[in-house]
């Protein structure tokens, strides 16, 4: 009995342990759980776009004490599509900054240019795939349209179409099995749904006029210019998103998971704006950055390729009273610890032959910790230094924080990339940091709970480290 118990002992010094969140929750907190878990259903069936969610954090932001005047609390926008927040820490900023910084886009359908048409008196939409998506995903469910249109006129005109009660909602049809043996069933997976068939149905019904041509198409343009004034020109100075209709819900018996659209990696942008939200005179200045066009390989202004952050880093030191010189700005970048907060892959049973189970994420574990991204040979990856993983650890077992060390598929399998190679570029240490989901990427990706809030709590406590 003493020989096993010393074994035991042994084990618990030596190895290294993975818990379930559930095993090291107190009754308090697993109620904390449930509260953080109904304010980010809420935050996710409500903001479905890069637009809608920085709308939303502002709006949270400034609710919790945050103005873009004031010079303690404050918050930058830039082009309606990437948010900063920053508090400022009891150091001076020459002793650097903490920076969390996640994306707010998602993998979507957007509207062509030249839209709308209409075949066999059936009115569609013609898209194109934003990202990388699975497209037989997207047939044969209920669809909403969430986006703006900026009128000849210059007034920009929000459409949200699908997603209240008394709303219709939009579909893309698929084929019926009866008739799809050739057509999609002898087709390799990725080829039986064309990105050119991913058309949404959004009307029916013609015009009276039996000699006008086109006449369910004209009927859709005089409802959109009833309700909104549009007219087709219109859809040209548009950016209209096609996304799944509905609320995010809890799945499971038991209710342990999250499911929703956008997850990816809007789990990693709630629990950082949840972290900032709750901090209060942090040891360093501390920054949540929240970017767009991460899906698309982050080019643009407003991805992290761009300049946004060197010119948010301006923006900080004019507001607290440093010195704007280059220089100073260049040393707060190379001082600067941060996180890539985003999604990881959490192992999925039923498809173990991806994963790598030693080295890869487990729902209900924790947030997870991946020192590198990319792909075989370790290609287009940010690989965090030893000591940055180290000073990480230990914030994290400080704070009591449940987390795992993990990558991404098995080597040969595939990869990910985030933005954490684009802001390595700047000099700053940096990590990725988030929570494992199954289905990533598609309409409806999950989460387990206790990820979600032990991701909040890592962000916290990284804010939180006088180290």
């Amino acid at each position: 009995m003493t020989e096993e118990k010393n074994l035991k002992e042994l084990r618990e010094k030596l190895c290294y342990q993975s818990p379930h969140v559930w095993d090291k929750l107190d009754p308090d907190e697993k109620g904390a759980v449930e509260t953080l878990a109904r304010d980010y259903i809420d935050f996710i069936s409500r903001a479905k776009t890069e637009r809608e969610c920085a709308e939303e954090i502002c709006a949270l932001l400034e609710k919790r004490g945050f103005h873009p005047e004031s010079t303690t609390r404050f918050y930058k926008v830039f082009r309606n599509k990437v948010v900063a927040a920053v508090v400022a820490g009891r150091e001076p900023i020459s002793y650097g900054v903490r920076l969390i910084a996640s994306h707010i886009d998602s993998p979507r359908l957007d509207l062509k240019l030249h839209p709308l048409l209409e075949e066999f008196e059936m009115a569609y939409l013609k898209t194109h795939y934003y990202g990388g998506i699975k497209k037989y995903h997207w047939v044969a469910m209920p669809l909403a349209l969430h986006g703006v249109v900026v009128k000849g006129d210059g007034k920009v005109v929000k459409i949200v179409i699908g997603e209240d009660q008394d709303d219709p909602v939009l579909t893309i049809c698929d084929l019926l099995p009866h008739l799809a043996r050739k057509v999609q069933g002898e087709k390799k997976l990725k080829e039986a749904i064309p990105g050119e068939k991913l058309n949404v149905l959004v009307g029916g019904l013609p015009l009276p006029d039996s000699e006008e041509k086109e006449r369910v198409k004209l009927g859709i343009l005089k409802l959109l210019n009833d309700r909104y004034g549009l007219v087709e020109e219109d859809f040209i100075s548009a950016e209209l998103e096609v996304v799944p209709a509905g609320p995010a819900r809890e799945v499971g018996f038991d209710r342990a998971f999250i499911g929703g659209y956008g997850q990816d990696d809007r789990i990693c942008a709630f629990t950082s704006l949840a972290a900032i939200l709750n901090l209060e005179a942090p040891p360093y200045t501390s920054v949540v950055l929240f970017l767009d066009k991460e899906e698309i390989g982050s080019d643009g202004n407003t991805g992290a390729k761009s300049r946004t952050l060197e010119k948010l880093y301006f923006d900080i030191v004019k507001v607290l009273g440093g010195s704007a010189a280059a220089d100073t700005v260049l040393e707060m970048l190379f001082r600067t610890r941060a996180i890539s907060a985003d999604v990881t892959a959490g192992i999925d049973p039923f498809y173990q032959e991806v994963h790598e189970k030693l080295n890869d994420a487990k729902m209900g574990h924790g947030v997870v910790v991946t020192k590198y991204t990319g792909h075989g040979g370790k290609y287009a990856a940010n690989d965090a230094h030893a000591e940055y993983v180290g000073w990480l650890r230990r914030v994290l077992n400080r704070a009591g924080v449940v987390w795992q060390a993990a990558s991404f598929g098995k080597v040969d399998e595939g990869g990910g990339g985030t933005v954490a190679k684009y802001l390595a570029y700047h000099g700053m240490d940096i990590i990725d940091v988030g929570a494992p989901l199954l289905s990533m990427h598609s309409p409806f990706e999950i989460c387990h709970k206790g990820d979600l809030y032990m991701t909040y709590r890592a962000y916290k406590a990284f804010f939180e480290a006088a180290e």
